[in-house]
């Protein structure tokens, strides 16, 4: 890369260490300061194929070649829209040759081949398989965002894990030490034989340290700020009040029809009723409308009252 220079300045990563190539979707690459200077409009031509560029698509240059970053920036155009997975496939087979049929597009459009037929494979996908794109993509938004929580929520553990082992190492430092003063002070006041003393401070540590291993090892529960593990929900209900009387209890609703008994749900469907109806559409069916429910429905009120007879005053 020290020897790599801009084509249109000739300056080397030698001459300038600070030189920051930058490249557009054409693939050719420009330093920093010539793509401000020929892009000072925000719009221009790349110096070497001519193609129309704009100021806001070029990037810093990741790869010492850059046909090398052309390709990986199509690459990542493409898999935007070809985002199916394995499961979408019936066979094996025909995942292969998804596969293969990414692979002659991207290399077609990394080497000029045949763009613009290209192109129109590119747009027909896309208009063909446009619900299932935007399904894969909202799967991929919901995959990434619960990838990024479960990182940051095992990073805040290991964070809360590792102030309680500092804790601990700090409080069994002090607790060392606090039993180093007491035995000197001991070995220093006390009439008692010093080779006893040791012994003494010795079997109380060993028995101390028994002690700490035969603790179960505290479960952490909550972050270092306090909030608790899991998502568990902040609302709390408050129980079904039962002093002010009985809980409700549903009664069915008895029709009286004055009329003819009207057909059965079920009836409605196997005994012709629906015969000269059209069934509800996909839109209609999705709103909440079922052309079986309205047929009965129009029954019940044609059957409703026909025996009533009118009282003579």
């Amino acid at each position: 890369m020290d020897d790599f220079a801009c084509p249109r300045c000739r300056t080397t990563k030698f001459q300038n260490p600070s030189l920051k190539m930058m490249v557009n979707v054409c693939g050719h690459g420009l330093c920093e300061s010539c793509v401000d200077l020929l892009f000072l409009k925000g719009s221009g031509s790349c110096p070497d194929c001519k193609i129309p560029l704009r100021r806001n698509n070029f990037r810093v240059q990741l790869f010492e070649d850059a046909s090398v970053e052309k390709e990986v920036d199509i690459r990542k155009r493409v898999l935007r829209d070809f985002n199916k997975k394995e499961e979408d496939f019936a066979t094996l087979k025909e995942y292969n040759d998804y596969l293969e049929e990414i692979e002659s597009i991207v290399y077609n459009l990394s080497n000029n081949i045949d763009i613009i037929n290209t192109n129109k494979k590119i747009e027909q996908y896309k208009k063909d398989n446009r619900e299932q794109i935007q399904k894969n993509k909202n799967r991929l938004g919901r995959e990434e965002y619960e990838i990024e929580e479960i990182l940051e929520m095992e990073k805040q553990v290991n964070e809360a894990r590792k102030q309680a082992i500092l804790m601990e190492e700090s409080e069994a430092k002090k607790k060392r030490i606090q039993r180093k003063e007491a035995l000197l002070d001991e070995l220093m006041f006390s009439n008692t034989n010093a080779k006893n003393i040791v012994q003494t401070f010795a079997q109380q540590a060993k028995e101390e340290k028994e002690e700490e291993l035969k603790k179960p090892p505290t479960k952490i529960t909550k972050f270092s700020s306090g909030i608790q593990f899991g998502r568990k929900s902040q609302t709390t209900f408050l129980p079904v009040p039962t002093d002010d009387g009985p809980t409700y209890e549903y009664t069915p609703i008895v029709v009286i029809p004055n009329g003819p008994q009207p057909p059965l749900d079920e009836d409605v469907g196997t005994k012709g009723f629906m015969n000269h109806i059209r069934l509800e559409t996909d839109q209609e069916r999705a709103g909440g409308f079922k052309t079986n429910i309205a047929c009965l429905r129009a029954l019940q009120e044609a059957m409703m009252g026909l025996y009533h007879t009118k009282k003579n005053m």
